[in-house]
């Protein structure tokens, strides 16, 4: 989810009652801010908001039922989840693949503080700042090639 997404807040209640329903169905209910962990939104390839992930015994499969806190229920407990297909393999959030795509997600992270930084600590101008990450990316390839 995202604090800013207005289909998120919608359904926020809906999911804090299945989750305080969790100990009762024997599951674990968590929300991630994508805002805060772009890590995750990357390594999930999270597309768009609100996306629904179930994880059992290593396999996640993406939910895509109706956002009502009965359908939430039955998913658990008639175990409609063992009719979803599994994410790919290569496409799991626990693949090696997968793990790059959240290092590049922090990578942009890191790239856009550095930019905010230049621009706005440093004073200085936008034009100035995109140069020195075009050269920096010259550079790098530069030296990568030899």
């Amino acid at each position: 989810y995202a604090p800013w997404c207005s289909t998120c807040q919608q359904m926020e209640s809906t999911w804090e009652s299945f989750a305080e329903q969790s100990e009762h169905l024997d599951i674990t209910v968590g929300k991630v801010d994508v805002t805060q962990e772009p890590g995750l939104s990357g390594r999930f390839f999270v597309t768009m908001l609100p996306t629904i992930y179930h994880a059992h015994n290593g396999v996640f499969r993406r939910y895509l039922g109706s956002w009502t806190l009965e359908e939430f229920q039955n998913y658990v407990l008639e175990r409609k989840w063992e009719a979803v297909e599994p994410v790919a393999g290569w496409k799991s959030p626990s693949s090696i693949m997968m793990h790059g795509m959240a290092g590049l997600f922090h990578l942009s992270g890191w790239i856009r503080q550095i930019h905010s930084y230049l621009t706005g600590t440093l004073g200085i101008h936008v034009w100035i700042s995109y140069a020195i990450f075009i050269l920096a990316t010259l550079l790098i390839g530069l030296f990568l090639g030899l």
